[in-house]
């Protein structure tokens, strides 16, 4: 019979695991045709579960911790409390030893909710026995209830602290967006010098230069543009999701693939961890300065698909801030998006 290898996403691989673990009944995976075997395999690509005619083998999943495998760790779990989440505002009502488990299924093995919450974990235990657990129950929406999944680890609850919305990081991503010749990339490389002299950690991700080396080989139709925003978009992402800060200057002429990189972003940094700047020059100015003479040739019909010309530009409508460089210096262009940025990462950190 024929067999399949299929790559299970973390919202499966979480499923997998409870009912592993005796959390939950077995999971509806796919590939359930009855045409032949399956094998199941990981981000990494390790095998993690076998279906077959006498039906589904768990082999590992490397990520997760099993309750047995907390429980033995503990040892005599007489003294031991769990806390679900966060820990509580008053650390004075956390015992000697504690058990933090965090509901954090659907998120990556590097996700920021995981780091962050184990730092403030950390902070909150200082002088305690504490073991950290993530465990692979959904956060917004638990497949059980706090007191069962405590119980299944060993120690009886002693409360819950959840939130459900992943946590600010304190990183960014700045994306500027614009036409040709609007000023983006000389107001960004003027942001990057001032959040420098700030001490920020900061990142350019320059247009031109994301082409020559993350988009080498992509060319100028919707679906490779679209492409190099996505890529722009999710090494921005990973940037902000250890607390730097990323500026983006690519054309991104199109509204949905912008909301796409805000996607990629905020789901690694947390929410509002995206700024878009709209450097709204006109498009006569733009042409006017053409200093690359791409107008010219876009006029000329020597390039095709040429944003403003011959390819639409779709103004965003969701913009953080919007620049016209038309009369006004790009230094007072790149305050007013700094003070944005501090803005906002000081927000962050007050969370």
């Amino acid at each position: 019979m024929a067999q399949t290898r299929m790559r299970l996403t973390d919202i499966q691989l979480a499923a997998l695991a409870r009912s592993a673990f005796g959390l939950a009944s077995s999971p509806q995976l796919p590939g359930a045709d009855g045409s032949g075997d399956t094998e199941f395999e990981d981000a990494e690509g390790v095998l993690v579960a076998v279906r077959d005619h006498a039906g589904l083998t768990v082999r590992e999943i490397p990520r997760w911790r099993s309750p047995a495998a907390v429980r033995a760790q503990l040892g005599d779990t007489s003294d031991v409390a769990a806390w679900v989440g966060l820990p509580p505002d008053d650390a004075g009502r956390l015992p000697a030893r504690v058990l933090a488990l965090l509901p954090v299924a659907g998120t990556a093995p590097d996700s920021a909710t995981v780091s962050l919450a184990a730092a403030r974990w950390s902070a909150a235990a200082h002088g305690r026995e504490l073991v950290v657990v993530p465990v692979p129950v959904t956060a917004a929406d638990p497949e059980l209830a706090w007191e069962d999944l405590a119980a299944a680890y060993g120690a009886p609850l002693l409360g819950s602290r959840v939130e459900a919305a992943a946590p600010r990081t304190g990183g960014l991503a700045v994306m500027f967006t614009g036409l040709s010749g609007a000023g983006k990339s000389t107001i960004a490389g003027r942001l990057v010098e001032l959040l420098q002299e700030a001490g920020r950690t900061v990142t350019l991700l320059d247009g031109d230069e994301v082409r020559t080396s993350l988009s080498a080989g992509l060319g100028f139709s919707k679906a490779d543009r679209d492409t190099n925003v996505r890529r722009i978009g999710w090494v921005a992402g990973q940037i902000a999701k250890h607390g730097g800060i990323a500026v983006c200057a690519p054309i991104a002429p199109y509204a949905a693939t912008r909301t796409d990189a805000r996607r990629l972003v905020e789901a690694q940094a947390g929410p509002g961890s995206f700024v878009l700047v709209h450097v709204g020059t006109p498009l006569a100015e733009c042409e006017a300065r053409d200093r690359k003479g791409l107008y010219a040739k876009a006029r000329r019909g020597e390039i095709a698909e040429f944003t403003g010309v011959s390819d639409p530009y779709e103004a965003p409508t969701d913009a953080e801030v919007t620049l016209d460089t038309t009369g006004t210096s790009a230094e007072v262009n790149a305050r007013r998006v700094l003070e944005t940025v501090l803005a906002g990462t000081a927000g962050a950190q007050r969370r």
